[in-house]
């Protein structure tokens, strides 16, 4: 019987540890969790000091051909950076692949990708041991989400609606984050909060 009792306070235990880490995990229409990254130039970035200010969450993986459609091939991203930047939004790009992943640029490779593509995002931060992506439980590259100035998350999931890797697909799509953006300032509830994100996988460590 003290047996059963311990197998049962032990699974309880577990239980509560579960819930915890679950309750943690970003869910569209509650709190943001907060994270701290720093960028390519050593600056660190701390969600909750944006608080009050619209911010966008991108993660990206310079060599996926699905980053590549919207970025080298289209400018599609780097213009949406733009449309939200001239709103007064805050972008964050982070990028959790390992060290040594695809995609796992160095700083200088970084800062050349971004003048090339005309990348407008605010930050350029890294996630190496890939937390912040896995508390965001970002599975694709690239993959979307809205935090509103309360910083609650309003939306999670793909670039646009068109899950493809087809350039000529893009002006056929609908762009969630625009979208999502024209109804924050509008005042209402986004009209698509959740959406199935398409791309290349992130490259995690395990």
């Amino acid at each position: 019987m003290k047996y059963l009792n311990q197998l049962l306070i032990a699974g309880l235990a577990f239980a509560a540890t579960l819930s915890v880490g679950l309750a943690a995990t970003a869910q569209v229409g509650k709190a943001a969790p907060d994270f701290t990254l720093t960028d390519i130039n050593g600056k660190a970035h701390r969600l909750s000091d944006y608080k009050g200010k619209t911010v966008v969450l991108e993660w990206v993986n310079p060599d996926c051909p699905f980053v590549v459609k919207h970025y080298d091939k289209s400018s599609n991203i780097p213009k949406t950076q733009a449309a939200a930047k001239a709103e007064g939004v805050v972008w964050l790009t982070i990028n959790s692949a390992h060290p040594g992943a695809q995609g796992d640029y160095s700083p200088d490779q970084v800062a050349e990708w971004q003048k090339r593509n005309n990348a407008a995002y605010a930050a350029y931060l890294r996630d190496q041991d890939g937390k912040v992506g896995k508390l965001y439980d970002a599975r694709t590259t690239p993959h979307l989400y809205i935090i509103d100035g309360a910083g609650t998350l309003v939306y999670a999931g793909g670039i646009d609606s068109i899950r493809s890797s087809r350039v000529d697909d893009i002006p056929k799509a609908t762009n969630y984050v625009l979208s999502g953006l024209e109804d924050l300032k509008a005042g209402r509830a986004l009209r698509t909060s959740n959406s199935q994100p398409y791309g290349c996988s992130v490259k995690y460590a395990n």
